[in-house]
């Protein structure tokens, strides 16, 4: 490591996280701040053989290795049963492999983002003495998380509500979750205008990830359909790709073509996802981290129907905090309709006010320079 005098800067860091983009996306952004900072630092990224990491890091250009390492699975079903027993090997195999890998790179120091996969690499440098840290970017911290809380020097978190979650709250800090840069490269005007909206019509951005947006889509046909009566509002709708088609007919069903209201764009993802977002007036969206993560950056008010789908149902305790900051309005998915989150947004979008105060709410909860406080942490670490 090299002293600068403040800090040590580490010059051989390992990155171990998996299973989603709100776990794989923090260590991406920090990982990239790192090398900006000092372009010699050798990065390597540990996760799981099955998750999200294994095509997400190497596409991103980094050095990936595996730890074997599966959840557990509560049912009685055979085919679970078998899952359960290879989990059960995983447990011997993993500490193993993550010695191994230890012992070859060599680490400064180890950084867990979440995700079961972090958890034999996280705990196997804290016992051979590596500086360890956590970041947690859900509100409530995970099973891992928990799990790994005796193992990390750190565990860094987005929110000052998180700190009562953990038991020891001393070595809680609050950095945020990093957002990627190309969120911040235009301005909302300047988005606008790529996105060619030629009038002061608000902006509806609405996306549900995978889980569950069979059901989301369809209340997303009616609310077009509302929409298309009178086109109040520019809106973008990122169905998926069977989703696209679903909705498609639905909407024909309902005698609506949107080929006929250009206001109304249905597409099977929002590739440009940094311009959609910056130029937003209103998001309907789930309550993952990452997205959690933009919408305060970014201060753009949310309605949000948290997944029910997901573990320990984190995604409505996401929600509620930004809701009760005044910066989202939180359904369930058992009290939304297409008609019911029509209402909401229009009672938003119609009232400037309103709008502002949201926008201004969100915007309290966003950490603009989370990769930077995470760095300064590692480096405090690393001393």
């Amino acid at each position: 490591m090299k002293d600068t005098g403040t800090g040590k800067i580490p010059e051989r860091v390992i990155f171990t996280c998996g299973g989603t983009a709100g776990h794989v996306n923090p260590a991406l952004a920090l990982a990239g701040l790192m090398l900006r900072r000092e372009p010699k630092t050798e990065i390597l990224f540990v996760g799981a053989d099955r998750g999200l990491e294994k095509d997400l890091i190497p596409k991103a250009g980094y050095a990936f290795r595996v730890v074997h390492i599966s959840s557990f699975h509560r049912s009685l079903k055979p085919a679970e049963l078998r899952h359960n027993l290879i989990s059960v090997g995983n447990l011997i195999r993993a500490p193993r492999e993550a010695r191994a890998i230890l012992r070859e790179f060599q680490p400064d120091v180890v950084i867990g983002t979440g995700g079961y996969a972090s958890y034999p690499m996280v705990k196997a440098a804290a016992k051979a003495g590596t500086p360890t840290a956590v970041h947690e970017s859900n509100m409530v911290p995970g099973l891992t998380t928990q799990m790994l809380e005796p193992y990390s020097r750190r565990i860094m978190v987005g929110f000052e509500e998180c700190r009562q979650h953990y038991r020891h709250p001393e070595r809680v800090v609050v950095t945020g979750t990093p957002v990627r840069g190309d969120f911040f490269e235009l301005t909302r005007q300047q988005a606008r205008e790529k996105l060619g909206l030629k009038d002061d019509r608000p902006l509806i951005v609405s996306f549900w990830g995978s889980l569950g947006a069979s059901g989301m889509n369809r209340m997303m046909a009616d609310f077009l359909a509302l929409e298309a009566a009178h086109e109040p509002f520019y809106h973008i709708h990122g169905a998926g790709a069977s989703g696209c088609r679903m909705v498609e007919e639905l909407l024909l069903d309902k005698g609506v073509e949107l080929k006929e209201h250009p206001a109304l764009q249905l597409r099977e993802y929002i590739y440009d996802m940094a311009v959609v977002m910056r130029a937003a007036d209103l998001v309907l969206c789930r309550a993952g981290a990452s997205t959690i993560s933009e919408l305060t950056v970014l201060g753009v008010p949310a309605l949000i129907v948290p997944s029910p789908y997901v573990t320990n149902n984190h995604q409505e305790k996401n929600a509620r905090v930004l809701e009760a900051a005044g910066g989202a309005c939180v359904v369930t998915e058992d009290e939304a309709s297409g008609q019911v989150l029509f209402q909401k947004s229009c009672d938003i979008l119609h009232s400037p006010q309103k709008r502002a105060a949201m926008a201004a709410a969100m915007s309290s909860l966003g950490i603009p320079d989370a990769a930077e406080r995470i760095y300064q942490t590692i480096l405090e670490i690393c001393r």
